[in-house]
């Protein structure tokens, strides 16, 4: 059979869960036989032959195998879960966003500090800034989310927390946040890639616990941001997440 680039590529972050690890070489070997049907080079494959010879149908049926074990997708976006909930994972909290707050069991929770912070958690640091943010937590987790700010206006000094690492779902009103706090995702995500660029002090693969809709919070952002080496390295590199405390 037919070698693919991944059978080889010395950035791969290794072996996932065995499941996972199954459908990606059910995918694989679905790539290396339909290669070996059209013949020739790697890349007449790539850039021609393969639009037609991996069909939707092909890569359906792959997804049906796996699900037929009980597997469910993790979401990275609300939309997944609410098109295709036979799919993905149910998603909690999206029921009752006045009360949600997203509870990680690794995020790093500290007492009240002098300055009347309270440690609620840690993320990735896109870029290093003067100085932290500070603004008015609240959650975007859908489109209903998005679409009240698109009609009414994003609220004064607002920091979003977002599961989406894409940025589809809040590009519309990315520019207006004062900060970003996303849920999944590394420094390399769309969103990490837009916030930079917009200037918006962002972090990434975030742990939280405890903060809720209308929290005032503080981020970080004047501490070092993470590199891609740093994951290759597996080194952590995180900066703190705060809820102020009123006194």
């Amino acid at each position: 059979m037919a070698r693919l680039f991944v059978d080889t590529d010395k950035f791969s972050d290794g072996e996932g869960p065995p499941i996972v690890d199954a459908y990606h070489s059910a995918l694989k070997d679905l790539v290396r036989r339909k290669f070996d049907e059209a013949g020739g080079h790697w890349n007449d494959f790539v850039f021609g032959k393969a639009q037609e010879l991996i069909t939707a149908k092909d890569i359906e049926a792959v997804e049906a195998r796996l699900l037929a074990t009980g597997h469910r997708f993790t979401v990275s976006a609300m939309i997944s879960q609410r098109e295709r909930p036979e799919a993905y994972k149910a998603v909690a909290g999206n029921e009752d966003a006045a009360t949600f707050s997203f509870e990680h069991a690794d995020a790093k929770v500290e007492a009240v500090d002098a300055q009347g912070r309270e440690a609620r958690g840690q993320g990735d640091n896109v870029v290093q800034n003067a100085k932290n943010t500070i603004g008015v937590a609240r959650y975007f987790r859908n489109n209903d989310n998005v679409m009240d700010c698109l009609n009414n206006g994003v609220p004064d000094n607002t920091i979003a927390i977002i599961d989406d690492s894409g940025g589809t779902l809040t590009a519309p009103i990315l520019e207006k946040f004062k900060g970003v706090i996303c849920a999944g995702g590394t420094i390399r995500s769309h969103l990490g890639i837009l916030t930079r660029e917009y200037g918006i002090p962002c972090l990434m693969n975030a742990r939280i616990s405890g903060i809720r809709e209308g929290d005032t919070v503080e981020i970080e952002t004047s501490g070092p941001a993470k590199t891609g080496e740093m994951y290759q390295r597996g080194e952590d590199g995180s900066v703190r997440i705060w809820k102020h405390v009123k006194k």
